[in-house]
């Protein structure tokens, strides 16, 4: 069985940004199809019945919960097409496919849009991935999952505060999916690794340890043991960007958590290294088209009337 860190699970977990969220349950008669899209990210909960794919899902990653004893047992890997009333799977897009309903079923489908594009999810993700005995494994995400798709979103009216409390709810369900898939032995050895290079992976270390170091490529190269045209090129393949563009990435992803947890701009500017709260708020707004004031209350829990 395969373990991953719980702090780089931690890091990837809390890189995630949802920028919309948007859930709708789906009926499907049998022998019904649900073409997946293949330009965004979809997550899809089985509420009742079952699914298999078209193309098939092939070999996946099975997790047997007991339900009595919770304990989990992982076959992995092993090929099952067809998934069951509590499984979710999670699609990045790319390649078409749909699923084909096995009797009445009901799905739970949620559009997800990442607030951040360059946002490493993708490269650090299979194309798509199972989760089976979701339900047993993450009990109050799967009751979240089941319960946020309307039947009709047109017959409901939008309510204030709406809009933000649904992406909560998906950033939510997507964050146990990853974390049940990574968590109990479905992740590839070496995962969440960017570039399957332990030297570049000690430099990416580096760079999430310290955010707000100086980090010059000089710097960086040192660290990979390499020279700085050597190390410039390898990031960049390895990683699909720039060291400068990934130590921003870094920086804001953590101002992220940092405002979050309720830290002024000013800390926030000084401790990832920058010269002043507007060269911050510069980089921010660069990343995320908001400034981190308003990032800020664009994720607040809205308190109810």
């Amino acid at each position: 069985m395969v373990t991953v860190d719980a702090d780089a699970l931690s890091q990837v977990l809390g890189a995630v940004d949802l920028r919309i969220g948007i859930a709708r349950r789906v009926s499907l008669d049998e022998g019904a199809l649900l073409p997946v899209p293949t330009d965004r990210i979809t997550l899809v909960y089985v509420a009742a019945g079952g699914v298999h794919g078209h193309p098939p899902l092939g070999e996946g990653c099975r997790l047997d919960v007991d339900p009595g004893s919770q304990r989990i047992t992982v076959d992995s890997p092993i090929r099952r097409d067809l998934l069951v009333a509590g499984d979710a799977l999670l699609s990045l897009g790319g390649s078409p496919f749909a699923l084909e309903a096995e009797g009445d079923t009901s799905l739970m489908v949620v559009d997800l849009e990442l607030a951040d594009a360059t946002s490493p999810l993708r490269a650090l993700l299979p194309p798509f991935l199972t989760v089976t005995g979701f339900d047993a494994l993450e009990p109050a995400a799967a009751a979240l999952a089941e319960n946020m798709g309307l039947v009709d979103p047109a017959s409901c009216p939008v309510r204030q505060g709406d809009p933000i409390i649904c992406r909560m709810m998906a950033q939510t369900v997507l964050l146990s999916v990853i974390r049940a898939w990574a968590a109990n032995g479905c992740a590839p050895a070496g995962w969440p690794s960017l570039s399957n290079d332990p030297f570049l992976d000690r430099v990416l270390d580096a760079i999430r340890e310290e955010p707000g170091r100086d980090w010059t490529v000089e710097r960086l190269a040192g660290i990979g043991a390499m020279s700085r045209s050597t190390f410039a090129e390898r990031f960049r393949t390895a990683v699909g960007r720039s060291p400068a563009d990934y130590v921003t990435e870094v920086r804001i992803d953590a101002a992220k958590r940092m405002l979050d947890a309720g830290r002024s701009v000013s800390d926030i500017s000084r401790e990832l290294g920058y010269a002043s709260d507007e060269g911050f708020s510069r980089a921010f707004r660069r990343r995320t088209g908001m400034t981190p004031s308003s990032w800020r209350l664009a994720h607040r829990i809205p308190v109810p009337a």
